[in-house]
Parts: structure tokens; sequence; C-alpha cells
């Protein structure tokens, strides 16, 4: 079916969707991480970014948020870009684990295989494979610069963040030293360890987010700056980690709800990609039990519904003025 949407139609499903997703109440700040329970439990953003770089935002958008667990998909793209889809599916994996998403069984389940570079695990899998090897200020160029293609402007490292990530990500500790054990770490395990606690710790807004998965949305273009920031047979790859895994167990039930793929962060962002359509982004630090933002949540599922899209529907979608 061919549907064809108005700005305006966006603009007005964004301004609803934002509306009414102010109202829902329930969750708590992640608490594990001492920076994050204390940012303020109010704060709730909503962009969308279509590919032609028309931008709607609502709310906090401005804020610079923790990145968290949302750095995954970045990171996953710049390790394609290395080292190929086929050596990222090789060397760390594409399923679903069903279990949280720093799951220590997960690996073992998996015959000792990360999984997917979605999950922690596989991320600091991913961060090990990213060239150059055993060159941990250069790696770390290399997937800051990635994040900034990717948004159009550059992330910014919460220090305290950092700090605090640090000091408590002893079952990280654990996991990197399983994968080592069992040689699915490519480099140095604690400057693997290192960059994806770091990577975790960027500062990103609400907006820059909706421009990334804009750029996913646009095939690796990326809708402010022009530029082709990867190859468009990447797209629909990482695309597909997202929608298999983006909101770990409760994944399917997202997928299923909202109708279209996401990747969620315990610092309370959501992104999500319409292939062709839009990129969408919300921020709101209240988690539910599986670690994801309630608002954030609603705000996806309310303008998706509004506008009628998913992207099991088979529709072919024209967005005009």
């Amino acid at each position: 079916m061919d549907i064809t949407l108005t700005k305006d139609q966006i603009h007005q499903a964004a301004q609803q969707a934002y509306g009414y997703a102010s109202n829902v109440t329930g969750g708590a700040n992640a608490n594990y991480i001492p920076y994050l329970a204390n940012i303020d439990s109010g704060l709730f953003g909503l962009s969308v970014m279509l590919p032609d770089g028309t931008a709607f935002n609502y709310g906090d958008t401005s804020y610079r948020f923790g990145i968290e667990s949302v750095s995954k998909v970045p990171t996953a793209i710049l390790a394609m870009k290395q080292s190929s889809p086929e050596g990222v599916l090789e060397k760390i994996g594409a399923d679903a684990t069903g279990l949280p998403f720093n799951s220590i069984f997960a690996i073992l389940l998996e015959n000792h295989s990360p999984s997917t570079p979605l999950v922690n695990a596989g991320a600091i899998s991913a961060c090990s494979m990213i060239e150059p090897k055993g060159d941990s200020d250069a790696k770390w160029k290399a997937i800051t610069d990635n994040i900034t293609d990717l948004c159009g402007s550059a992330p910014v490292l919460i220090d305290e963040l950092y700090k605090s990530e640090s000091d408590t990500n002893f079952n990280n500790r654990a996991i990197t030293w399983l994968l080592k054990n069992y040689e699915r770490v490519y480099d140095d395990p604690q400057m693997s360890l290192d960059l994806y606690t770091r990577q975790c710790s960027l500062g990103i807004t609400c907006e820059q987010l909706a421009v990334m998965a804009a750029t996913i949305a646009a095939h690796g273009v990326n809708p402010l700056t022009r530029k082709q920031v990867f190859d468009k047979s990447i797209a629909p790859k990482i695309t597909s980690l997202i929608a298999t895994v983006g909101f770990y167990q409760s994944t399917g039930n997202w997928l299923y709800t909202s109708g279209i793929p996401a990747k969620s962060g315990v610092g309370g962002g959501v992104l999500g990609v319409l292939p062709g359509v839009f990129g969408i982004a919300a921020f709101a630090p209240p988690l539910d039990e599986a670690g994801n933002s309630v608002k954030a949540q609603a705000a996806v599922k309310k303008f998706m519904s509004l506008l009628g899209l998913g992207i099991m529907n088979g529709d072919f979608v024209t967005i005009t003025d």
C-alpha cells in the first residue's frame, strides 16, 4: 500500500505524542550508576528527523545525557565499516540473547560467543575489533569521529559519568575476561573494556540521536551534512540488529506494539529507525524493569500509532511538503 504523509502530519503527530507521553508516569532512574541516579527525572524530549534534514523537536531535546547502550549502535556500524558485516557476524554474531543486556549466562548459552554487538559482551568485543589495534587513543578517535559523522556534530565525554561507570563496572569486567578466555576479545582486554565504558559515558542530545537514526534510515547519508557516512549495504544489517535486540529481553514486545526498530539505553535515551522514512529519538531518565525509558517508549509508540506506520506493514511511504 502506498502512503503519502505531509510534513505537517508528521509535525502534528510528534506534537501530540510529546503531549501524551508528558503525562505518563512510572519507572525510576538507573540506580546502580550513581551519576544516572541523580539526573532530573522530569527531563523529557522528543525529536524526529527526516532524510531531507527537516527536524521536529519538543521538550528537552538539547540536554546532554549519557548515551549508554545506544552507543553500541554506532560502534557496531564502525566495526562493519572496518571489518565488513560478514566479519562482525563471524567474530561476534547477530543473535538476540533473550536475556538482560549484561548477562554472563548468555555467553555460555551461545557457545562462548558474544551473540550480538548490541549487548554488553558483544559491544566490548566490537570495541576490541576497532582499528588500529593496540592504540587506545587512535581507537577512541575512530569511535568518536564515527559518532560525530553519524550525528553531524560531536558528542562530549561526561567525566563524572565515566568515573561513575568505571568505579561500578564489575559485571563488565567479568564479561571481558570471560570473553578473553574464549578468544572473543581481539585486542587488549582492559583497553577494550575502557573504550566501551568511555563510549557509554558520552553526552549526547535527543536532537543528535535523531540525526543518527535518520542517517541509518537514509541508508548512511547524514540528513544535515549530506555525507555518506557508511555504505548503504550496512543500513539493513544494523537495522536488523536493532530490530532483534534493541530492547533486550523485551524486544519482541516492543516491536510488536510499536512497529519500529529501536535501541534503548539506561541513560533514558531511545533511538528508532523507520528505513527510508525517518529517524526518531526520545529521552526521559525513569526506566522500566528491563532498563528502558518509560516516557520515551510511550512517546515513540504514540507517534507511530498516530501515523499508522510500522516496519512490518509493507507500506511504501512518501513524505511531501
